[in-house]
């Protein structure tokens, strides 16, 4: 993964007071770092590769928002990094060629000392020995034993959390 090229976000609907329409409340960060090792039958060598997130670094549009999201939901202080060990690649094209791709990324993904199952759609672009793409996955928020933020001026939140990232890597 190209460090401080690739960015990790989430986005979560929210409502708030005095404004006519939802919206997504967008944190993000290019703190993030990692590495995917397959083996020729498309198998992941799960103790070679990881991705990593320093939490520290969400920022969004707000900074009262982001303050609240570290200290009170997120708690990075505590819990600095969300990390993510990908266990299989399922429909991943074999053999790599230049072109669009798509597949599922599963693996096993820790936040807050909390790792779950999660499945992330990859959507991306093979040139060469480089590939950008973007990988999507959703929960809600009891899924990693997070609180639901309940804040002042703020009239719901959605109950789902979507993660993105986006990634640009480059074979070795």
């Amino acid at each position: 993964m190209k460090p401080g090229i690739s960015e990790a976000r989430f986005r979560v609907r929210e409502q708030l007071a005095g404004v006519n329409l939802p919206s997504d409340a967008i944190g993000a960060t290019k703190n993030i770092s990692g590495t995917i090792i397959g083996k020729p039958d498309g198998t992941i060598v799960q103790a070679q590769s990881k991705f990593r997130v320093d939490m520290r670094t969400l920022v969004s549009d707000q900074d009262r928002r982001d303050q609240f999201l570290r200290r009170n939901v997120i708690e990075s202080d505590q819990y600095p990094f969300a990390e993510f060990v990908p266990t299989e690649a399922k429909g991943f094209p074999l053999p790599i060629k230049d072109g669009d791709i798509a597949f599922q990324l599963i693996g096993d993904l820790t936040i807050r000392n909390v790792t779950k199952s999660v499945t992330w759609d990859v959507a991306g672009k093979v040139t060469g020995n480089k590939g950008v793409g973007t990988a999507k996955t959703s929960f809600n928020f009891a899924y990693f034993n997070i609180t639901q933020p309940r804040v002042p001026l703020v009239l719901s939140i959605e109950d789902n959390i979507k993660l993105e990232v986006d990634v640009t890597v480059e074979r070795e």
